[in-house]
This record gives structure tokens, C-alpha cells and sequence, in this order.
């Protein structure tokens, strides 16, 4: 029978809190078996998923699409070398588009927020008479390509 560990021990080898983890497990992304007293106890395996969804929070995959991916699993089991290859070749697309996004706020971000108002006195050079309003609310310059 393989090991299991406890909420702590998981807690504690993944770096991730453990009101985390039971979020993690109320959202489905991990699963723990019951104790006689009702404890949480999680396969060794759960670290691996667990730093799947680490790993992907951090590169600014949402949890609705980790989920999805980790649901996508057969028998969600936990994801292998393969799985992550495949997986962040299918997140390339939107890593790419956040990369861009992140790449024009630090290329601009001294000089406008995007937002087409006048308040920053140079923002008459990019929105002489305000007309960016018509296009849309929020930082038009900046969310758009």
C-alpha cells in the first residue's frame, strides 16, 4: 500500500498552504482519502499535481483551465512529462498573448496607463480631444494589439 500523507506533510513538501490545498481539492484539481477520524489523507502522487498547479498559476494559467486540463487526464491520474509538454504547447497561444501585454506595459507604462483620458498632460499628443472614448472603455491603448 503506498504511503499517504497528511494535509501538513502535503502542506509542507509542496510549500503550498493548506488552506490551499483544501481549496484545491474543493475545486476537484486534488484528491484525499478519509481517515476513520474523517482525516485528510493524500497519495504521494497529489504532489506532482500539485506542483502541476503551481507551476501553471504561476505562468498565468487560470484555474478553470487547469482544472479542465487536469479533468482531461485519463482517469485523473497524475500528469506526466508528456501531459505538461502537451498541455503548455496548448497554452502557448494565450502565454504568448500575455507575454505581449506584459511586454507594452513596461514599454509604455511611464508614459500612459492606455486609458484615452486627458489627466496625464502628454496625453494630448496620443488622444488630442479625447476621441478614444469612442472605442471603447478602459486602457484601449494597452489591451489592444
Amino acid at each position: 500500500m503506498q504511503e499517504t500523507l497528511t494535509i501538513g506533510e502535503l502542506s509542507a513538501r509542496s510549500g503550498v498552504a493548506a488552506s490551499a490545498l483544501r481549496y484545491y481539492e474543493s475545486l476537484g484539481l486534488i484528491r484525499s482519502g478519509r481517515t476513520g477520524g474523517n482525516q485528510r489523507r493524500y497519495d504521494r502522487a497529489e504532489l506532482r499535481r500539485v506542483a502541476f498547479i503551481r507551476i501553471s498559476q504561476r505562468v498565468g494559467i487560470p484555474l478553470a483551465d487547469i482544472a479542465e486540463a487536469l479533468a482531461r487526464l485519463p482517469g485523473s491520474r497524475t500528469p506526466t512529462r508528456a501531459d505538461w509538454a502537451a498541455l503548455s504547447a496548448r497554452w502557448r497561444t494565450s502565454l504568448n498573448a500575455r507575454i505581449a501585454l506584459l511586454e507594452r506595459l513596461r514599454d509604455k507604462l511611464s508614459d500612459c496607463i492606455g486609458c484615452g483620458c486627458l489627466s496625464i498632460q502628454r496625453c494630448t499628443l496620443s488622444n488630442p480631444g479625447d476621441v478614444v472614448y469612442e472605442n471603447g472603455p478602459g486602457p484601449y491603448y494597452l489591451l489592444r494589439d
